[in-house]
């Protein structure tokens, strides 16, 4: 027989009910096209429940009706849909006036989902039916798919919203506790008294993880007079930070942890951490054990305490532990009639909570457990439960008796919050005698504490935190960290359980009709997981694998354990040997703005930095440092860089270069390793001389470049790109990790600044700041290099300045790249300047510097490469040894050059009076055709990477990507600008100014 108990319809308790919400303040919000009113604080779950609302979602395969499961933020049924962003976790987003709601993937309405009849042909659809059903014949997948996903979907994807602001910061500390419970902060008040700094960190709004909303004794007055005294005392500890509301989303080594608060990844380094991440409350597995009305033990208590919202009027509790009996009478104190509790157990521990349930008038049910709970046909809420006795594991008798209620609590056990400490190589192990885990094998200066650890009783928390921190500091102290704390000789010896806290073993109970969940999120029933055994799939891994088990937003939290179960019975194997699913981080999921948000990006000054601020200098970001872009207001921009670039052509210029990397490798095997890493051959690169070096990773593709010098027969000093010169530093390092070369590489890139001196007036300037080298043609030719000295007396001093000078030819002009220690740099930009003053020298910014290089038909890597650019195509062949043995990416490079080639990187030139294309516009097919009758929607072809107007050629020139047809000088291609206007590009040969290079060779 059917049961039916009305409805609640969420009434609001009484203060001291609801910590986090603040009954003064109205907000009004709409859910599925309906207004409803909660009160600040409230959570979309709790502000619905207090209106009565107890349906929020459809599941995910059967769309039946879910209600919130945790009020934690653990699991798939509070996942609603928010005009801006899908897939929101319900009983963690805050309302806010005005706030749109609505539900997620139904078909229909919330209400009256027309998909829910598809769980009447669930026998029809078994675990992975998918794999089998959709594979033959070929690419029938393909029509399947899309309906599939469809009948299947979460939320929808608002395309046209902008990404809010985020970012990252960087914190230090002593000692990080992940978790603010009783054992958490006893752990952090501990460290903090013997000296070190602590960062405390707490998920949840408030300090006191359980002592927030769970009872410790019968009384119910433990847990409000223990966290109003460590809370207290922790906000007022000067060496603890709090942070709250906040997620440690994964454990790296050496103790390095991401923690995301609001809009904010804090990259957190710790010195010692301690895990007092408490443990989940586990859910029991009976038939329709997912109505909405059903929900864990700890999730009512939340309710009521943190938003002082009534979860029922009349309920049953099933335990499989103690606590379910402090759940009962918290309960029924705050006025939900608790007419049954099921202890699964033969007894309770404790005896004396039996006779308080009893004196309160609650039927007490040993060794009982739900057969099946009962609704209406729309499922929409839990109407009572039939309860059957126990039997055998995970048998009920044949009769029971119906219990109308319209709420069941549930708290089968716990599982540890072991996902951080098994990400950081720890061992879960299960104990079958109590039904409890175990975490073992801890890296150093990593420790657990609490719950986490294995213990639940108030008293043994608490000292287990106390533990865990004297450790944490005796591994500080190790490391030299003076604390003010009596440390033991050895390890701080682990708690004993002061009593004993027994679990039931098994709270899964198979039905006849199926419908109990072991996965909420993905719709996974008992049989689901034993039919993947069947097919073969014995490993935990396998299962998850076949039957996403763990796959959803509640990432196995409430399903691992009896999946591990269950699997382990049908193998034949402990649990222990079966083992849970692997957790990976992250913890949470992340929002991609978080990764993609603001880095941290080091500001950076060259030492000339308030000599081009003192000339006016725009300034603009290369990679970290600042650079002058040009010297003028910023709506001087185009005159600017063609009057400096003019100058550089005509009489000389001076533009700072010390962004550029540099790397000093020293040793009998430098040459070795530049030969190895680099594309060119340097095994027999000359002393005193120069050579272009181009780095390709693994794959073929051009991923840097630079200039290598070798100043002597074990010493090369080589330059890298501004921005990437880290990259090529570490794969310095990679690679000689592998070789074990006999070479020292150090960066030493802000050991050096430099200046490139440039054009037709360039050895007439610095031949008055520098005798000591023989600067003329014949003894200082082009790509050599030589060792001296800049001399300081036109400064008024007497002295000279030891300098590295190269003679190279970026911008295509007489040129000298002049390197000195840093701290000489403003000097050497003094003397330069005075030297040149007859000679009409002028400063030119980045902006010049692209211009020139681009008349030379220079790359830039980075601009005019991108991630599948190889030597091929973009006219670096040359610079690709063939004749030694090995080279990273030569053997890709071989590959890639043997195949047909699809686009090569141009030189284009149109009209000075035609639409600038701008860098990153598209090149399209139809090249050969005039430009009205080329298609705005033609083939894409390739992509402009460079453009500007050349003064100096009096056109605009640029570089681009174009179909390998379209690439020989002669030819057109047709380049879509601004507003859709198409123009048609001659192809020319490069470079665009003086094809002779006679300039840069005076």
């Amino acid at each position: 027989m059917n049961a039916r108990v009305p409805m609640t319809r969420g009434a609001r308790l009484p203060a001291p009910m609801g910590r986090l919400i603040d009954r003064d303040t109205p907000v009004t919000f709409s859910f599925d096209g309906k207004s409803y009113q909660g009160v600040a604080g409230d959570t979309i779950a709790s502000a619905l429940a207090a209106n009565g609302r107890w349906l929020l979602s459809r599941s995910f395969k059967y769309h039946r009706p879910r209600g919130a499961l945790t009020f934690a933020g653990q699991d798939a049924n509070t996942l609603v849909q928010l005009p801006d962003e899908p897939n929101v976790l319900g009983d963690e987003r805050q309302i806010s006036p005005g706030l749109e709601v609505t539900a997620q993937n139904v078909s229909g309405s919330l209400d009256n989902d027309r998909d829910m009849r598809l769980g009447k042909f669930s026998k029809f659809m078994p675990v992975g039916f998918y794999y089998r059903a959709f594979y033959k014949p070929k690419g029938v997948w393909k029509y399947w798919e899309p309906l599939i996903r469809r009948k299947a979907g979460l939320g929808t994807l608002n395309l046209d919203v902008r990404g809010d602001y985020h970012d990252k910061a960087y914190l230090f500390q002593d000692v990080v506790v992940v978790g603010a419970g009783p054992a958490g902060m006893t752990a952090a008040l501990e460290a903090a008294e013997g000296g070190a700094s602590v960062l405390l960190v707490e998920q949840g709004r408030l300090l006191g993880g359980a002592l927030t909303y769970a009872r410790f004794d019968a009384e119910g007055h433990e847990a409000s007079q223990t966290l109003e005294r460590l809370a207290a005392a922790v906000t007022a500890h000067p060496r603890i930070d709090v942070m709250t509301e906040a997620t440690c989303n994964a454990w790296f080594t050496d103790n390095y942890l991401p923690v995301i608060r609001g809009k904010r990844l804090y990259k957190v380094r710790a010195k010692e951490c301690i895990l007092a991440s408490g443990a989940f409350d586990q859910p029991v597995v009976f038939r329709n054990n997912d109505l909405p009305g059903i929900m864990l033990a700890s999730a009512a208590q939340r309710l009521m305490q943190h938003y002082g919202v009534l979860p029922g009027k009349q309920g049953v509790v099933i335990t499989g532990s103690d606590d379910g009996y402090l759940a009962a009478l918290d309960l029924m104190e705050h006025g939900v009639n608790i007419v049954a509790l099921l202890d699964m157990r033969a007894q309770p521990d404790d005896e004396s909570l039996a006779d308080a349930v009893r004196h309160c008038g609650i039927a007490l049910k040993l060794e009982h457990a739900i057969f099946e709970a009962q609704a209406e046909k729309s499922l929409h809420h839990v109407t009572g439960v039939e309860v059957r006795r126990i039997v055998a594991r995970g048998e009920l008798a044949d009769e029971g008796d119906v219990i109308p209620c319209d709420l069941v609590c549930m708290t089968a056990g716990y599982m540890p919050v072991y996902q951080l400490a098994c990400q950081a190589g720890a061992k879960l192990s299960y104990l079958d005698d109590d039904a409890r885990f175990s975490l073992s094998g801890l890296p150093a200066h990593l420790h657990m504490a609490g719950s986490a650890n294995g213990l639940y009783h108030l008293k043994d928390v608490m000292a287990d935190g106390q533990r865990a921190a004297r450790s944490a500091m005796a591994g500080l102290a190790a490391a030299g960290k003076v604390v003010d704390v009596t440390l033991e000789a050895n390890e701080p010896a682990a708690i004993t359980p002061s009593r004993p806290f027994r679990q039931h073993g098994w709270p899964l109970f198979a039905h006849p009709k199926g419908k109990e969940f072991v996965d909420l999120d993905e719709d996974l029933q008992i049989r689901d997981i034993l039919n993947a055994t069947r097919h073969g799939y014995r490993d935990i891994q396998l299962v998850k694998r076949f039957s996403t088990l763990g796959m959803g937003p509640s990432q196995g939290r409430h399903s691992a354990l009896p999946a591990a179960r269950l699997v382990a019975e049908a193998t034949q194997r402990t649990v222990s040997e079966t083992g849970v699913t692997t957790a990976r981080p992250p913890f949470v999921a992340e929002p991609l703005p978080l990764l993609a948000g603001r880095s941290f990006d080091p500001y950076r000054q060259t030492p000339m930095h308030q000599r081009h601020l003192d000339l006016g200098a725009t300034m603009m970001p290369a990679g970290h440092w600042a650079r002058p872009a040009f010297y003028g207001r910023p709506e001087e921009r185009n005159d600017a860089m063609q009057n400096e670039a003019l100058a550089v052509r005509n009489g000389v210029g001076l533009i700072d270069v010390s962004t550029l990397g540099g790397i000093e490798l020293r040793g009998p095997d430098a040459a070795e390793l530049l030969n190895r890493l680099y594309t060119f051959a340097f095994l027999k690169q000359p002393v005193g001389r120069t050579r272009y070096a181009t780095m390709a990773n693994e794959q073929g593709v051009i991923i840097d470049d630079g200039v290598s010098c070798r100043l002597g027969e074990e010493h090369f000093y080589v330059t890298a790109t501004t921005s990437g010169v880290d990259r090529v530093y570490q794969q310095m390092l990679k690679w000689n990790a592998q070789w074990r070369l006999d070479v020292d590489i150090t960066n030493v890139t802000t050991a050096w600044c430099a200046v490139n001196l440039a054009g037709p007036r360039a050895r007439e300037v610095l031949s008055k700041v520098c005798r000591d080298i023989d600067l003329s043609p014949q003894a200082f030719p082009y790509l050599e290099l030589r060792t001296g000295h800049i001399e300081t007396e036109l400064l008024g001093t007497t002295g000279s300045i030891p300098a590295r000078l190269l003679r190279v030819g970026f911008v295509g002009e007489l040129g000298y790249e002049i390197h000195v220690p840093s701290r000489f740099g403003e000097a050497l930009w003094d003397l330069l300047m005075l030297a040149g003053e007859q000679a009409d020298i002028r400063p030119f910014g980045v902006e010049a510097q692209r211009l020139l290089r681009l008349e030379k038909g220079h790359i830039i890597i980075g601009q005019d490469t991108d991630g599948m650019s190889h030597p091929g195509e973009i006219g670096l062949e040359w610079a690709v040894s063939h004749k030694k043995p090995f080279c990273v990416g030569r053997r890709a490079i071989e590959i890639l050059a043997a195949q047909p080639q699809t686009r090569k990187l141009v030189g284009f030139m149109l009209p000075k009076d035609s639409p600038q294309p701008l860098e990153g516009q598209l090149v399209l097919s139809g090249g050969d055709q005039s430009a009205d009758a080329a298609k705005p929607g033609g083939d894409i072809t390739g992509n402009v990477t460079s453009c500007e107007y050349s003064a100096t050629l009096g056109a605009i020139i640029g570089l681009a990507y174009a179909r390998l047809d379209s690439s020989t000088p002669g030819s057109k291609i047709t380049i879509r600008t601004q507003g859709d206007v198409l123009v048609q590009a001659d192809v020319v040969a490069l470079p665009f100014f003086d094809p002779e290079s006679a300039r840069q060779e005076l």
